[in-house]
């Protein structure tokens, strides 16, 4: 397999194709080598559009939605930007080449070993990555940008309170099979705006189905 040809078809056939439009969000995806994060048996269908495993009955994002949550996002290259969910460590690749610094979160030890290694190897060195439940606790401080790589079944606000004035979270809410994938922004201290992007269909972050706490 060819597989930069493979990855520009990605992009371009499947991504583009999903309306997203932002040109470095398809350039660096065009880029960054999807197949070094993708489990091995499983490297044959890195370019598709499916939610490939990853162990602990987890999913790896669609590329059509990574590339949905990053356009949301509309990084600048100076956010610090916080991930749900390192997961595979792609996604933490993504951001981090898109923003200023990336502290990535995750339930399962292995994940974060995982990850960090396949980081390395493509010389990423501005991403943090910690063992941590996110439905127990966050990191300490606030960030621009916050991408939950899993859905939620109802909404904790802790997530919004995390974000600095003017920053965004990006974030799947509901049950499926139609999800809803939304963009939350914190306007002042406690007002926020949310708009409604798409439904979709995400795997749940482990400990994600909470009691309603919050709506908006």
């Amino acid at each position: 397999m060819n597989t930069d040809y493979a990855r520009l078809q990605m992009v371009n056939q499947q991504v583009r194709g999903w309306n997203v439009y932002d040109d470095d969000v398809l350039a660096m995806l065009g880029q960054l080598p999807r197949e070094h994060f993708v489990p091995e048996e499983f490297v044959s269908l890195a370019f598709a559009d499916m939610a490939l495993p990853i162990g602990h009955g987890e999913f790896m994002m669609t590329p059509t939605i990574e590339g949905r949550l990053l356009q949301a996002l509309s990084l600048d290259g100076d956010e610090n930007v916080l991930e749900i969910g390192t997961g595979s460590g792609f996604m933490t690749a993504c951001l981090a080449r898109l923003a200023s610094h990336v502290t990535s979160i995750d339930i399962y030890d292995d994940f974060i070993e995982s990850a960090a290694e396949k980081l390395a190897n493509e010389e990423i060195g501005n991403a943090e990555l910690l063992q941590m439940d996110a439905t127990q606790a966050l990191p300490e401080g606030r960030f621009d940008a916050i991408a939950v790589t899993g859905s939620i079944q109802s909404f904790d606000p802790r997530f919004v309170e995390a974000l600095s004035p003017q920053g965004r979270l990006f974030v799947v809410v509901g049950d499926g099979p139609a999800m809803q994938a939304r963009l939350i922004e914190r306007t002042e201290a406690h007002d926020w705006q949310t708009v409604s992007l798409f439904e979709t269909e995400l795997a749940p972050l482990v400990h994600g189905a909470l009691p309603p706490q919050f709506s908006f």
